[in-house]
């Protein structure tokens, strides 16, 4: 998949390997659909398009827009890191935020952010699948603190 796609299965919340798969069945909604949502949404940040325009463009409800914009603003953020580490990195710091906001008060709760974070890990193996390289490449990135967390310096 290239770039558009990897945002829309981000904006989207697909997988990467489940929106790979819907496209090699050639579902309209995936390899047409979604992908055009994202060029519309591509050129209304180019081109300084007011909410009215996005919306008309985009044929959506306002509030579906307002998700769909923040969906499209998590997906470049993830899609457009400078490597898979950081990624994975950003989806499973969206994840645990979104996480944290929905409530993050049972066994049942955390179980399911546990699930994402597998899901995020899944889109790593994905991505470096695409890129034909090995986890084991990006080990000491993944192992990085930033520096403004001393807290972690025993790990």
């Amino acid at each position: 998949m290239d770039r558009k796609y990897l945002l829309a299965a981000e904006a989207f919340n697909y997988s990467y390997n489940k929106y790979a798969d819907k496209l090699d069945i050639r579902a309209k909604r995936f390899s047409q659909y979604m992908p055009d949502d994202i060029v519309i949404l591509e050129k209304a940040e180019r081109d300084n398009w007011s909410f009215e325009q996005l919306a008309e463009a985009l044929e959506m409800e306002p509030e579906k827009v307002e998700f769909l914009l923040r969906g499209y603003e998590r997906a470049k953020d993830i899609i457009d890191a400078p490597s898979p580490a950081e990624s994975f990195r950003r989806g499973v710091r969206h994840s645990i935020r979104y996480a944290i906001k929905e409530g993050l008060e049972s066994d049942e709760d955390i179980e399911k952010l546990v699930v994402q974070i597998c899901y995020r890990a899944a889109d790593l193996s994905y991505l470096l699948d695409i890129k034909n390289q090995k986890l084991s490449e990006y080990s000491e990135e993944l192992r990085e603190i930033p520096s403004d967390l001393d807290l972690l310096d025993n790990l």
